[in-house]
């Protein structure tokens, strides 16, 4: 390994921080950087992107607010220059399943010529309690357009080590890993399992994508909102719900259930009113 850090972009995001904390806990060092940090990362300033690449061995790059909005797949092609500029040892990608932006942003990648990885991610499980769905959790309902086509929501704890493999270990270099939980859910059934670990009434109801969009209006950007519906009504049409193996692949075991991230998140207490 480099006495250089590895670069974390998204550093304080949910698989990020982990990874941030996964490689530190093993003597590697990091720079995790974001709009907030010394040493500035922003993917609506191009400007500050040479700064964060430059002296450092490997890069995590998560894209904000995702890599199916336009302009993402040019914004992966530049830092993958830069990248390959500096002679990064490889870049290990975040990037999402079913997702034609997603796609071609891996694309990006993958001409660029800098070593890479892909971790390509189904709904994290952690949407439920660190993201936009915990308040629906404490407010007693979850609403979304969202229909009973099943997915299988996938554990940022499993994502950030398939992460910290493939930084860590060349052998991972070229691969892409389609990580996902070990079982497909619906929303209803996700929230009736996270009720009854919670011990208290959660109800999941499904809404129209106009309904979700006024709802959404006092509390995010439109351009927001847009994308929250295209993953709604496009992605969760049923194209990802067969279980994937990535996490088995690059770990050597199986991926954590549902029940086991509920299990824990319970007992933090985040979910009692």
């Amino acid at each position: 390994m480099s006495e250089l850090p590895i670069l974390i972009i998204g550093g304080a995001g949910k698989t990020g921080a982990r990874v941030n904390a996964l490689l530190r806990a093993s003597g590697v060092p990091t720079r995790p950087v974001s709009r907030s940090t010394p040493i500035l990362f922003d993917w609506t300033r191009p400007e500050t992107w040479p700064a964060a690449l430059a002296g450092v061995s490997m890069a995590y790059v998560t894209f904000q607010p995702d890599l199916a909005v336009e302009g993402a797949a040019e914004a992966i092609a530049e830092v993958s220059r830069l990248a390959r500029a500096n002679g990064l040892e490889r870049v290990v990608l975040l990037s999402g399943r079913g997702e034609p932006g997603a796609q071609r942003a891996e694309a990006a990648l993958q001409q660029s010529g800098v070593p890479w990885t892909i971790v390509r991610a189904s709904w994290f499980d952690q949407n439920f309690s660190e993201g936009y769905l915990l308040d629906g959790v404490l407010a007693g309902e979850i609403a979304l357009p969202a229909g009973a086509v099943p997915e299988p929501f996938i554990d940022a704890d499993d994502i950030a080590e398939v992460v910290v493999a493939a930084l860590t270990d060349r052998r991972h270099a070229g691969k892409v890993y389609e990580v996902t939980g070990p079982r497909a859910l619906t929303f209803a059934q996700a929230v009736a399992e996270i009720a009854r670990a919670a011990g208290r009434p959660v109800h999941y109801r499904q809404i129209g994508s106009e309904d979700f969009a006024a709802g959404m209006r006092s509390h995010v950007p439109e351009e927001y909102i847009a994308l929250l519906l295209e993953l709604f009504t496009v992605v969760l049409d049923g194209r990802n719900s067969e279980v994937a193996h990535g996490v088995e692949q690059a770990l050597g075991r199986p991926a954590r259930d549902f029940a086991d991230y509920i299990s824990r998140t319970a007992a933090t207490g985040v979910w009692r009113a």
